[in-house]
């Protein structure tokens, strides 16, 4: 039933907005796939998550705020989804780029997580941030992967200082890997860690420690706990609960250096119930109720 004092988010993203406008908001659809180590259909995640947004509506309880004060400009899927991740770069990041340009806050929905390279090439100089169970440093011996973006962008030369990764699993990664992150001067925060302090804290300190640099936030719906993500084919038991997820995503939308923030390793058809497409729709929600809060707190000031 169609109620129109019930706005859904859907139809918030296609456009439909009351005329008041806080803010912009960036929406890029980036369905990479042919770099995943596990083969699947992450290319339909994108879909996935703007279908699932007909299930939400657009105000925030908490917040007392409603999204549709953020004008939205979606620019669809890039044709990247028969490309290889080398492949698919430039076109990556000339799409977020462009977002970039002409919204205040970019999300990028993936793909794999190999997008997160070119994004953070669209933003340029900046700190980058993961909230994902793994360090993403594997080797490039064989090619640029889902596994690898973190290690391309260091030879890349982005520097380890200015990546912050939040929620890396025990049993999920290698003690080589770990021994590149520690000799690269990346700060890890493993999952127990971030249940002894809380995700946000840990989001806290990662953003204060980036000062007042532009951050590019990765977000690998992995860092779920496997009960709320069975999409995601790294995700395992002792991940976040998407509580937890969504309030540190709202407070990374909220913070005035974060410009960029992809989601990304959906594989729709591993999905159950949907649970894993409407945890990430709650969470681009929440980010961009964030990002509302920061404009309507600074209106002059929309513009970075």
């Amino acid at each position: 039933m169609n109620d129109e004092r019930w706005p859904r988010a859907g139809a918030w993203i296609r456009g439909e907005h009351p005329g008041r406008s806080a803010g912009t908001l960036g929406i890029v659809g980036a369905p990479v796939c042919l770099g995943s180590i596990t083969p699947g259909r992450c290319d339909l995640a994108p879909i996935s998550i703007r279908t699932a947004l007909d299930r939400f509506s657009t105000y925030d309880f908490d917040g007392e705020r409603d999204v549709r004060d953020l004008d939205v400009f979606d620019f669809g899927n890039r044709a990247v989804a028969h490309l290889r991740p080398e492949q698919a770069f430039e076109p990556v990041r000339e799409a977020v780029e462009n977002s970039v340009g002409q919204s205040d806050v970019t999300v990028v929905l993936g793909g794999d997580n190999s997008i997160t390279r070119p994004g953070v090439h669209a933003l340029g100089d900046c700190c980058l941030l993961t909230l994902d169970a793994h360090l993403d440093l594997r080797d490039m011996d064989a090619g640029l992967t889902n596994g690898n973006p973190i290690r391309a962008l260091l030879a890349d030369g982005l520097k380890g200082e200015r990546i912050v990764q939040i929620g890396i699993q025990s049993f999920a990664n290698s003690a080589e890997y770990a021994a590149i992150a520690r000799d690269a001067g990346i700060q890890v925060v493993t999952m127990d860690r971030v249940a002894e302090r809380g995700l946000e804290t840990c989001v806290r300190e990662a953003l204060d420690r980036f000062g007042d640099q532009p951050v590019y936030v990765d977000l690998d719906m992995d860092v779920l706990d496997r009960a709320y993500s069975p999409a995601t084919p790294g995700s395992r038991p002792g991940g976040v609960t998407p509580a937890e997820l969504r309030r540190a995503v709202r407070q990374c939308g909220e913070h005035p250096n974060v410009r960029v923030m992809d989601m990304v390793e959906i594989d729709p058809e591993k999905d159950i119930g949907d649970r894993t497409a409407l945890a990430a729709a709650s969470c681009l929600l929440s980010f961009a109720s964030g990002v509302l809060k920061r404009c309507l707190r600074s209106p002059t000031a929309r513009r970075f």
